[in-house]
């Protein structure tokens, strides 16, 4: 019961004070009544189990009671008693480090929970910063000492206790943490009683600084108002739109700079004295009235004043400066246009006056001219600009521009100008135009010489390479051919001595065009290479050329001559001694085949015709110191005769060899026919057998001629192969040299 008016702070009713069982069951049940007053069940707990001593059951109703009065009071976002203590130590120790409240065993084993809750409500008990997670003994002890010592919370755990338990017993500390909570709470509920007070006060004076403040915002911008005033009434200007520009930048710098901060004061004395007129409601008290001249009313007037002075004045600031701009304008155009003019005709009147046309030839006088022509349009062009300029002039001085002095002056010598550019080009155009006649004559006179000059030039060159020309003839009706030919060319001089001085004339007239006129440079002419003295020399190399081509043309005739005497002679002794040649070896042959008589016949012939040759050698002879002659003459052919020497030659030796072979022959013949025993007949027909199969009349047969020899001789050869193999054993015998050919003898 005791403990019941402890911790209810409620008087119970008054104990029996015997000793007995029964008085003691009754206390009991006093305590058990007023718990169950309390809206308590109680289950299986009675007043005999308590006071026969059953531990368990005395603190389970301890524990009930803790958890009625100590406990159950507690009340935080309309949780139950124990998520509301939880959820408390979660906030309070919510911004320390190392902590973080779950539950009530396991959270607060370490003991920082106990020191964050301390130092969150009184910092200064516990330096926070010099506890650590790893001296759980330490933190609990602190904890535990100062809520002892400095806030009346008896120590009602056993740091060993925490420690050591895997899990300690969540209502023990639950019962504690409960402490914690009622000590802090009662704590801040005084406070909060002593800052009610003081609030009250706070406002008090709050209101009173309002007002105050009120009273001097206002009559501050009233003031300022009252001083702008004049200023933004103001239509004076200096005419100029540096000026107007100034005054509009001030303006600008008033709208930045100076109304910002009194929109700002407004606004913030209309807030106060809203403010003010809300607080005083609230705390039951009379409105606020400022003093005369300074309600919100004559505030909002003035502003409205000062708004309307400010539209009127940047409405006359712009119309002023749109004025001043346009008139600005034109004169920074009169300037642009001016100024553009004058770089364009910078230069222009010595470009006219310049004589440079004088050192051009013609296609440079041509492109100067085109450039003038171009010059000339844009001097057309350039007329509207004139009168642009004109007339913006006109117009600065009809709207009376403060400079108008200058642009008159500027105007007058553009137009001045324009007026001395006029006539400058006309003079340069008709200058241009009798430079450019007097060059298209030098021209014209240049291209005819050019066109002349050159196949002239070319008939020289050609003339001069055919009087020096290193002719070869062989016969009198070639060089007769040049004679004629040159003599025809001689014919053509006349007419070709016309051309010459004809050409020449026109270097001549050019000479005279350009000495009249000075015409530097005229006298180089751009289509040719070729000049009047080159004509003049080739022509007197060409007069003195002709005597001496006739000299080594009759020259050369008389050499002709001469060779075709030469000519006559060789072919005259040549046509005597190539038949005779062709006779004498023609019967050497007949006599070689065997178609005169016996051999011994044929032998003495032979020899005749021996003898015979040696006594015509003399004609040969007589023939080699004609062609000696010849060849001295270097004459290479001769339409007289069809034999040359070296044929002749080749006949003569021919002969000689065909008669000592056939007596060769011949003599081997009789020979043979004389050991063999072969008659005269049998000899016979052996000749004219190999004179029928040598068909080519060379001689000598092939392997297959004499072959078909023998076998018309009557001789077997067989076609296997043991006949071959015996043609083969003849053939060696007859041809032993294996030459490929079979000889009669």
């Amino acid at each position: 019961m005791l403990l019941l008016e402890v911790i209810s702070g409620e008087t119970l009713p008054k104990p029996d004070r015997g000793k007995m069982r029964f008085h003691k069951i009754a206390n009991v049940n006093k305590a058990l009544d007023y718990i169950a007053s309390k809206g308590v069940k109680l289950v299986s707990i009675g007043a005999e189990e308590i006071v026969d001593g059953n531990l368990k059951m005395t603190l389970g109703m301890i524990w009930t009671i803790i958890l009625r009065f100590a406990i159950q009071d507690i009340s935080v976002e309309e949780m139950t008693a124990k998520e509301g203590l939880l959820l408390w130590c979660q906030r309070k120790t919510a911004p320390y480090k190392n902590v973080n409240v779950q539950n009530f065993h396991l959270s607060f084993k370490d003991g920082l929970a106990f020191c964050a809750l301390i130092h969150r409500h009184r910092p200064d008990l516990i330096d926070y910063n010099k506890l650590s997670k790893d001296n759980p003994l330490e933190n609990l002890n602190t904890a535990f000492d100062v809520a002892e010592k400095y806030l009346d919370i008896p120590r009602m755990l056993d740091p060993d206790d925490l420690i050591n338990t895997p899990k300690p017993d969540e209502r023990a500390i639950m019962t504690y943490v409960s402490c914690y909570y009622h000590a802090f709470q009662g704590a801040q509920q005084a406070e909060t009683a002593a800052n009610r007070i003081c609030k009250v006060l706070k406002v008090n004076q709050e209101n009173e600084r309002l007002m105050e403040e009120y009273e001097r915002l206002a009559s501050d911008l009233l003031e300022w108002i009252r001083r702008t005033m004049p200023w933004l009434n103001s239509r004076q200007t200096d005419n100029s739109l540096a000026g107007v520009q100034k005054k509009l930048e001030e303006y600008r710098t008033y709208r930045r700079k100076h109304k910002p901060p009194r929109v700002e004061q407004k606004a913030k004395l209309e807030t106060n004295f809203n403010t003010l007129q809300t607080k005083l409601r609230l705390s039951n008290r009379p409105a606020y009235m400022p003093t005369e001249g300074k309600m919100v009313s004559d505030i909002a007037n003035a502003w409205k004043g000062l708004e309307t002075a400010e539209k009127a004045f940047e409405e006359w600031l712009l119309s002023e400066m749109m004025r001043l701009e346009r008139l600005e304008h034109l004169a920074q155009k009169f300037k642009h246009k001016a100024d553009a003019h004058e770089d364009w005709t910078r230069g222009k009147e010595e470009m006219l006056q310049s004589q440079d046309f004088r050192q051009c030839r013609l296609n440079e006088l041509k492109a100067l001219k085109k450039k003038h022509e171009a010059f000339e349009s844009d001097l057309a062009a350039h007329q509207d600009r004139v009168e642009q300029i004109a007339a913006i002039a006109q117009e600065l001085n009809t709207l009376e521009y403060h400079d108008s002095v200058s642009v008159n002056a500027r105007c007058q010598r553009i137009c001045d100008q324009w007026d001395r550019l006029g006539a400058l080009t006309q003079r340069r155009r008709q200058a241009l135009d009798d430079a450019e006649r007097i060059l298209e004559k030098i021209d014209i006179l240049h291209l005819e010489f050019a066109k002349r000059a050159a196949p002239f030039n070319n008939w020289l060159d050609g003339t001069r390479e055919d009087l020096v020309d290193i002719f070869i003839v062989h016969t009198v009706e070639e060089i007769q051919g040049l004679i004629d030919a040159h003599a025809h060319f001689k014919a053509t001089l006349g007419e070709a001595d016309k051309e010459y001085q004809s050409i020449v004339g026109l270097v001549r007239e050019v000479e005279s065009i350009v000495k009249q006129h000075q015409v530097p440079g005229g006298l180089e002419n751009p289509y040719t290479t070729l000049t009047a003295n080159d004509l003049t020399r080739k022509w007197a190399d060409v007069r003195q050329l002709v005597p001496q081509r006739d000299a080594t043309l009759q020259a050369e005739l008389r050499k002709q001559q001469n060779n075709e005497m030469l000519r006559r002679q060789f072919a005259e002794k040549a046509n005597a001694v190539g038949p005779w040649i062709e006779r004498q070896l023609d019967a050497v042959t007949a006599i070689g085949m065997g178609l005169h008589g016996t051999l011994e016949d044929q032998l003495h012939r032979l020899k005749e015709f021996e003898q015979g040759v040696y006594a015509y050698k003399p004609h040969i002879e007589e023939l080699e110191r004609i062609h000696q002659a010849v060849q001295e003459s270097m004459i290479f052919e001769n339409r007289y005769t069809q034999y040359t020497m070296e044929t002749l030659r080749v006949g003569w030796e021919q002969l000689l060899t065909s008669i000592n072979r056939n007596i060769n022959e011949v003599e081997n013949q009789i020979l043979t026919r004389d050991s063999k025993g072969i008659t005269q007949e049998q000899l016979n027909e052996f000749r004219s057998s190999f004179n029928h199969f040598d068909k080519n009349r060379t001689g000598r047969l092939t392997p297959e001629e004499f072959k078909s020899c023998l076998v018309s001789l009557g001789y077997s050869i067989g076609k296997d192969r043991q006949g071959e193999i015996d043609f083969q054993r003849i053939l060696a015998v007859v041809d032993p040299n294996s030459t490929g050919y079979v000889h009669f003898d």
